[in-house]
C-alpha cells in the first residue's frame, strides 16, 4: 500500500499463487502427501491451507476432493457423470469455481432420473432473419429430431421446438437467465417455470452457451410436469 505496487501473483511464498496447484500431477501429490511439492507450508505465513486451481488440467482425484469440500457424497456412477461434464466445461473455461462445479453437479443428479435429455441443439438467427433451431432429444431409448422458426427469437424457437417433441398445455410462467460467475465465459444458469392444471413445475439447465442451458432447463420441467401429472 506504501509503494502502490501489488504483489505479483507468481512471487515466491507471498504470491497468490505460491501455495496454488493447477496441474493433475501437482494436485494428485498434494493430495496424497503434501511434502512432496511444498517444502513450507501455507499455515507457516498465515495461510488457511493450499489450494488446488480446478481446470482443465486438474484430474479425477482432485475434483472428487473439491465435491468433499462442497459437501456432496457421490456414487460411482453420478460421480462420473459430473466428472465427465466437469472436463467439458473446463474444455471451455480457464478456471473452474464451486458456484459452477454446484450447477452440473445439479444438473447430473437430474439427468439420473429422466427420461427426457438434450442430446443436440443448433441454432441460426440474425438481426432481420427469423430464429431457425433443430434440437434432438432424447425421449427414454429413444432420440427424435425436430426444426422450428420463429420470428421471436432463437428462445421462443427452441421452446416450440421441445414443445412439438413433448406436447403439452402448460403456459410457461418464467423464464430466468443469471451467470453463475463473472465473466465473459461464465455458465448460465436458467430458471423455467411451467403451470399446467393450477399447479407449477419448476427446473434449472446450466451451461456456457445460454441457449443450450435454456433448453435443458425447459427439457428438465417438463420432465418434471410430466412425471407428476400421469
Amino acid at each position: 500500500s506504501i509503494t502502490g505496487f501489488h504483489v505479483q501473483y507468481n512471487k515466491a511464498i507471498v504470491g497468490a499463487n505460491a501455495f496454488a496447484h493447477e496441474s493433475g500431477i501437482h494436485q494428485d501429490g498434494i493430495l496424497k502427501n503434501r511434502e512432496t511439492y511444498e517444502i513450507m507450508t501455507p499455515e507457516s505465513i498465515g495461510l488457511e491451507k493450499s489450494s488446488l486451481v480446478l481446470g482443465k488440467l486438474s484430474g479425477r482425484a482432485a475434483f472428487k476432493d473439491r465435491l468433499k469440500e462442497i459437501g456432496y457424497d457421490l456414487s460411482e456412477e453420478m460421480l462420473n457423470e459430473a466428472f465427465k461434464k466437469f472436463k467439458d466445461l473446463a474444455d471451455k473455461k480457464k478456471e473452474i469455481a464451486d458456484e459452477d462445479i454446484v450447477a452440473l453437479v445439479d444438473d447430473s443428479i437430474v439427468n439420473q432420473k429422466s427420461r427426457y435429455g438434450l442430446v443436440n441443439l443448433e441454432v441460426k438467427c440474425g438481426t432481420d432473419a427469423e430464429a431457425s433451431v433443430s434440437v434432438k432429444i432424447k425421449i427414454d431409448n429413444d432420440e427424435v429430431t425436430t426444426n422450428f422458426r420463429s420470428k421471436d427469437g432463437p428462445v421462443d424457437a427452441i421452446f416450440n421446438a421441445i414443445s412439438k417433441l413433448i406436447p403439452h398445455n402448460a403456459s410457461l410462467e418464467l423464464y430466468q437467465v443469471q451467470a453463475v460467475t463473472e465473466g465473459t465465459d461464465a455458465q448460465a444458469t436458467v430458471a423455467v417455470r411451467l403451470k399446467q392444471n393450477n399447479r407449477i413445475f419448476s427446473a434449472n439447465g446450466a451451461n456456457t452457451d445460454v441457449l443450450t442451458a435454456s433448453a435443458i432447463a425447459y427439457i428438465n420441467c417438463l420432465d418434471k410436469l410430466q412425471t407428476n401429472l400421469r
